[in-house]
């Protein structure tokens, strides 16, 4: 017998994620009735994830649940906010109980580990599709934002860019597999959202964003809002040892500048800053790089072996190209 939705949601979600004193009225009821800090202000963010678009078709479950609330709480991070709630819309074909369970499990874990509350939300029945809304908070006035660089600012990011993108060819089978497809396969099902890095930024990033539709295309985004430019320098990019040795080194730096799904943080810091940043946050501990510097100059450029060249950075649009 299939299950209804009540019974959906009473067996997977009702106590998925983090138990928060904050949740006065939680899952099962017509709305969440939460309890906001007295000192703070409210950060939300809200994804999609629709299957043949966001993750392969076939993907994991359990990764599937991990990624809808990853993307979101990344965005949280990129704004130095602290996650605390969570809202799920889940559009499904059928109830089926064992990919509920390990999609419960994926998102669930990851709730936990960040504190998050699943609050509630809605199912119905149709293709695939994830909508998370995120809900958090940040000190008054703290809020790191896109337009807060400028000209002369170091442009760092975190972890190491590319692997996601090569992890998805590998999940679509455009890369042939070899020794490193695991641990790159891993980095696109289970993305690291960086949120104590986040709010450790609060007082030192000027500009910050996410980057999930290419490292070149959303540093240039928060070029853009603060104003600038942006000139990375290829040599400084951080690429995994599997990246490199799975791909090469001309094609692992251009799926670090292009390929999308990191989920880490670009950000930027003013020159006066630096010292501090390098002593509150030691990069080898924290896991970041200076990759580059916003210019007054608008556009994006890249500086290589060759010279400094301009190059285009349209990054992922689901409306480009019909």
């Amino acid at each position: 017998m299939s299950l209804t939705e009540f019974e959906l949601i009473e067996r997977y979600f009702h106590a998925c994620g983090a138990e928060r004193g904050d949740v006065k009225i939680g899952v099962g009821d017509d709305a969440a009735v939460l309890q906001c800090p007295a000192d703070a202000h409210l950060a939300a963010a809200v994804d999609t994830l629709v299957e043949g678009v966001h993750f392969p078709r076939g993907s994991s479950a359990r990764s599937i649940g991990h990624r809808a609330l990853a993307v979101n709480l990344s965005d949280l991070a990129a704004m130095g906010a602290r996650p605390a709630w969570a809202l799920l819309a889940l559009t499904v074909r059928e109830a089926d109980e064992r990919w509920l369970a390990e999609f419960a499990a994926g998102l669930g874990t990851l709730a936990r580990t960040h504190e998050v509350a699943l609050v509630g939300g809605d199912t119905t029945h149709g293709p695939l599709s994830v909508t998370v809304t995120v809900l958090g908070h940040v000190p008054p006035e703290r809020a790191l934002r896109r337009d807060g660089g400028a000209a002369g600012d170091a442009v760092f990011v975190s972890g190491t860019p590319g692997d996601a993108a090569a992890g998805l060819a590998l999940e679509q089978g455009r890369l042939p597999p070899g020794p490193h497809a695991q641990y790159l396969q891993r980095r696109f099902l289970f993305p690291t959202p960086r949120l104590a890095l986040g709010e450790r930024l609060r007082t030192l990033a000027g500009g910050c964003i996410d980057v999930s539709d290419g490292l070149l295309a959303d540093a240039l985004k928060l070029a853009r809002a603060s104003g600038c430019g942006v000139e990375l320098t290829a040599s400084a990019l951080p690429l995994s040892a599997p990246l490199r040795d799975t791909v090469g080194l001309a094609r692992a730096r251009e799926l670090a500048l292009y390929g999308g799904d990191d989920y880490e943080l670009c950000f930027t810091v003013p020159a006066q800053a630096l010292e501090q940043l390098a002593a509150e946050l030691p990069p080898a501990e924290w896991g970041y790089t200076r990759i580059g510097t916003l210019q007054r100059e608008p556009g994006a450029r890249v500086r290589d072996e060759h010279g400094v060249r301009a190059v285009h950075a349209p990054g992922y649009d689901h409306f480009a190209g019909g």
